[in-house]
């Protein structure tokens, strides 16, 4: 698939309904930045209860549609899931492709899953999020054509097709399955060595991969190191390394990163690749220090982890990035802890 390099210019649109939405507000911007997309402005606005027509008030997709104009924007970006007719009835009204939070993040990891396995994770996640919005997007695609939100397997215009899709569908969870098969293999051949397993686990940015890397620079084994860079979701693919030191020898793995309303199809789509997380013997929980808001992403992480059944695994708690945070932060998680700059 054509990888999109062009950049795009958006308007951020937040619905306050009680708790405030700035920080995750402040998140998509970050989500936009890694999918290449300039934001040129935001909107947020408060109402007891959503438009169901259109999310936002009627009042406020006017002054979207004029902000558009004068901003020159060409998308806007909805921090929270709409269903089809809200995607297009909301198009029809600023004239410009509108996509929210779910199509975003699934368009960065379309851009970003490297081996098979990933590419088809995402692809499903991809297909069950167009299913039920069929509506809204047939009329986006034919007439815009590529764009954000149509990056990777999902632009094969399958979306005219509801019994092409469904026959997909079912092709990838097979496929998926025998990967499944594979990784139980693996995971056997793991348990008869008799190594313990700790997983590294963490928000999305977090520095999982970079102390990966540090463990194996220290244990002279860097041509082993693993794709380590300061975006989100660098890391999708599940990475695992034997690691040696003086206090004995265990399996790492290195998991991908978490993010505050993951699209609750790409949990399950990835659901196989994160169940490495239940086998593991301890959790390694990466936090970026220098983040205020670091509270926030730990119970984020803490959640998906209790939703893939690890909840109660033991845990030791790693405040990363030590070197960028204004002071230490007060660990109140009950479980070891270390303070690193990675």
């Amino acid at each position: 698939n054509e990888i999109i390099t062009e950049e795009y210019r958006a308007i951020l649109v937040g619905l306050q309904l009680k708790e405030d939405i700035s920080y995750s507000m402040d998140e998509l911007e970050g989500l936009a930045a890694a999918d290449n997309v300039e934001v040129a402005g935001r909107i947020i606005q408060s109402l007891e209860k959503p438009n169901t027509a259109t999310l936002i008030g009627k009042g406020k997709v006017e002054e979207l549609a004029e902000m558009c104009r004068n901003m020159e924007a060409d998308t806007v970006i909805f921090d929270q899931e709409l269903s089809g007719v809200q995607l297009r009835n909301l198009e029809e009204a600023t004239g410009v492709r509108v996509i929210d939070r779910t199509i975003l993040i699934l368009d960065i990891f379309a851009d970003r899953a490297v081996s098979k396995e990933g590419k088809l994770q995402v692809e499903l996640a991809q297909l069950q999020y167009r299913m039920p919005r069929l509506t809204g997007f047939g009329r986006s695609l034919s007439r815009l054509g590529g764009g954000i939100g149509t990056r990777g397997p999902g632009e094969k215009k399958l979306e005219t097709d509801r019994r092409h899709i469904m026959g997909r569908i079912d092709d990838i969870k097979a496929e998926l399955k025998k990967a499944n098969k594979n990784r139980a293999v693996q995971r056997s051949g793991r348990e008869k060595s008799k190594l313990p397993v700790v997983a590294l686990v963490g928000y999305t940015n977090s520095g999982k991969s970079a102390i990966m890397n540090k463990l194996l620079a220290m244990t002279d084994k860097e041509e082993k190191s693993v794709s380590s860079q300061d975006m989100l979701f660098a890391t999708l693919d599940t990475q695992h390394r034997r690691i040696s030191m003086e206090q004995g020898e265990f399996i790492l793995i290195d998991t991908v990163g978490f993010v505050s309303k993951l699209p609750h199809g790409l949990v399950e789509a990835f659901k196989s690749t994160l169940e490495e997380v239940k086998y593991a013997d301890l959790l390694v929980h990466v936090v970026d220090s220098s983040y205020d808001n670091r509270d926030f992403q730990i119970d984020v992480t803490n959640r998906v982890i209790g939703q893939l059944g690890a909840g109660g695994k033991e845990k030791l708690m790693v405040y990363n990035k030590m070197d960028l945070a204004a002071e230490p932060p007060i660990d109140v998680s009950g479980c070891d802890a270390a303070y690193v700059s990675a």
